[in-house]
């Protein structure tokens, strides 16, 4: 079970939070509610992943980033706070964070950058799913390591990031890819313009795909894509 040092001085909140990853994400998960609380804990354990929230009494989070990457230059911290301004972002990847999320923000999205981050810092090995390198898709053939799409003597060859979210979808085959999970996983942060990038690349693999009628990408308001192969 990986564990996480959650350091948030807002009581309600961090139990939430403490609760949720603990129930979804199946961590181990120690509450602080201040700074200082938070350093002397993570001197005395060993984590696998820090969120720090930024604004709090004590000893901020940004001082502690500072503190913790004294001790441990590698282990994943993610900053959370109430303050989205650029230079914030800045001072917390300069101190050595691996993520940010801007308060307020849907747990949902916080346990899929717990993920993305662990998975991508680990150095766990590959699921048989994760391995997986070709697939079909009604009359097509997608093999990702080519990055080629073959429907019987015609080829499409496909840029990274399309390839990528082809085998997301692939891999979720009529079930939902949610727009974080996706974004998350190739962008590395869903932020406005990466959406749209992801939009544009969703609307090119549909035309790669539209010579068979029974293969579909579909909209699922609210959250995110679905590839129905009928």
């Amino acid at each position: 079970m990986k564990k996480i040092l959650l350091v948030e001085d807002d009581a309600n909140l961090g139990l939430l939070l403490q609760d949720y990853l603990q129930l979804k994400g199946k961590f181990d998960v120690i509450l602080c509610k201040d700074g200082e609380e938070g350093l002397r804990t993570f001197t005395k354990h060993v984590f696998d992943l820090l969120i720090l929230d930024v604004m709090m009494p004590k000893k901020d989070g940004f001082t502690l980033g500072k503190d913790i990457r004294k001790i441990n230059p590698t282990v994943p911290i993610i900053f959370a706070t109430a303050k989205g301004m650029i230079e914030d972002k800045t001072q917390a990847f300069n101190l050595g964070g691996d993520d940010y999320i801007t308060k307020p923000f849907r747990i949902e999205e916080l346990l899929l950058r717990i993920n993305a981050l662990l998975k991508r810092t680990s150095g766990t090995e590959k699921t048989e799913e994760e391995k997986q390198t070709s697939f079909k898709i009604g009359r097509y053939t997608f093999d990702y390591t080519s990055q080629i799409i073959t429907i019987g003597e015609a080829n499409q060859k496909l840029s990274t990031k399309e390839a990528e979210l082809l085998r997301l979808l692939c891999m979720r085959k009529n079930e939902v890819l949610t727009r974080e999970e996706a974004l998350l996983n190739i962008w590395h942060d869903d932020n406005y313009f990466n959406g749209r990038s992801m939009d544009v690349f969703l609307s090119k693999i549909r035309k790669y795909l539209k010579d068979d009628p029974n293969v579909e990408i579909i909209n699922v308001h609210g959250r995110g894509y679905k590839l129905l192969i009928n």
